[in-house]
């Protein structure tokens, strides 16, 4: 069947709505394929790209795609890929990827543009594959969609920006596998960098906190804060998330900010006042505020050479689960990104379609997870 390829227009929400529920029911987690006054405000923005695929007969929406651009960070997100269950199997999602794809890139604002994919099955992957991204790695139980279902991250940089990336000369013992799984998957060269040990956990005063954690859910409240206390772009990055959440102990000693969606059972720790390393001791009682407020998977975004950080939350039982190469634009070198995750549900991948693109990170995050809490025990000779 002929379709046509062109942007979405606000008169498109109630069929682009249909649309989704035809594709995922009433699962879909996401405010871009069920909410229509955030459809409509997408379609107006100016850093939101969303094509729709029409059938040239009827007129009928059948595919849609948008890219959402973080201008400060120059990353675009991939969202919303959808095609209707009787035009599968054509190659229209890989059109529609292609298409938002070739119009992102080509006003050379962004750098990299990434994608979170399902992998309930192969198809997705592929699609993101043959359109030039490579898999970055694998968030188990990251999101609620028709039940509890893992995500891979994909991503597809601009031409050159892979070669300018900045090297790394150490790095917590933890992130080796999963540095080992990105240059198999991806052929991409981390070098070898030192495996350093994090600090030995301190007992007395400096012991893991228990104290409850105060949560504040009041989105408005928390923007304002959350730029007052990180007025420069660069202290504050982690693309296309804004926080609606914010975590404190009694003692305020730190402020967590959070994007917290109980909607998706997930929860992305945007930034850490004074600093990441600020909540090491106390990522326990955090993890129990944030599960009572409805997310089942937590994550963060680190820099690679942050080790301080990083093995702050290694040390909480957060999972190396994917690097994101030459994310972060800094003057004319790029720097390494890693996602820690963690969940509190039970992990099954056996419905997960894992591609020869993720087995080394399956492989990667099963060794880091077993290590962090399936320690061998000590046999005495």
């Amino acid at each position: 069947m002929t379709v046509t390829i062109a942007p979405a227009a606000a008169q498109d929400v109630a069929q682009l709505r249909q649309l989704y529920f035809d594709v995922y029911g009433h699962g879909y987690p996401v405010a871009l394929g069920s909410d229509p006054r955030e459809m409509r405000r997408l379609i107006a923005d100016p850093h939101t790209h969303w094509l729709t695929a029409r059938q040239e007969r009827t007129g009928q929406p059948v595919g849609s795609v948008a890219v959402q651009t973080d201008p400060g960070s120059r990353i675009g997100k991939l969202v919303g890929l959808a095609v209707h269950p009787e035009q599968r199997g054509g190659g229209l999602a890989g059109r529609l990827t292609a298409a938002v794809c070739r119009d992102a890139f080509a006003t050379g604002a962004l750098d990299s543009v990434y994608a979170t994919v399902r992998v309930v099955t192969p198809g997705p992957q592929q699609v993101f594959a043959r359109n030039g991204f490579q898999a970055l790695g694998l968030l188990p139980n990251a999101v609620e969609v028709a039940g509890c279902e893992s995500l891979a991250l994909f991503a597809r940089h601009a031409d050159g920006v892979l070669a300018r990336r900045e090297t790394v000369d150490a790095v917590p013992g933890a992130l080796v596998p999963l540095l080992e799984a990105a240059g198999r998957s991806t052929g991409l060269d981390h070098g070898r960098p030192l495996a350093v040990d994090g600090p030995s956990r301190p007992a007395g005063p400096g012991a893991p906190s228990t104290a409850p954690m105060e949560l504040v859910t009041a989105p408005g409240f928390v923007r304002r804060r959350f730029l007052e206390l990180f007025p420069d772009p660069a202290e504050r990055f982690f693309p296309l998330h804004v926080p609606n959440a914010v975590l404190t102990p009694p003692d305020g000693a730190f402020e967590a900010y959070a994007d917290l969606d109980p909607v998706a059972a997930s929860c992305s720790l945007v930034a850490v006042h004074p600093s990441p390393a600020a909540v090491a001791g106390a990522l326990e009682p955090l993890m129990a505020a944030v599960t009572r407020a409805g997310a089942d998977y937590v994550e963060t975004l680190l820099p690679l050479a942050d080790t301080a950080a990083l093995h702050a939350f290694l040390a909480a039982g957060f999972i190396p689960s994917a690097v994101y190469p030459a994310m972060r634009r800094i003057g004319e070198r790029f720097h390494d990104y890693v996602v820690l995750s963690r969940t509190s549900r039970q992990i099954d991948f056996r419905t997960t379609a894992v591609s020869d693109r993720l087995q080394p990170y399956l492989l990667a995050y099963l060794t880091a997870w077993t290590s962090t809490y399936l320690p061998l025990p000590e046999v005495a000779p």
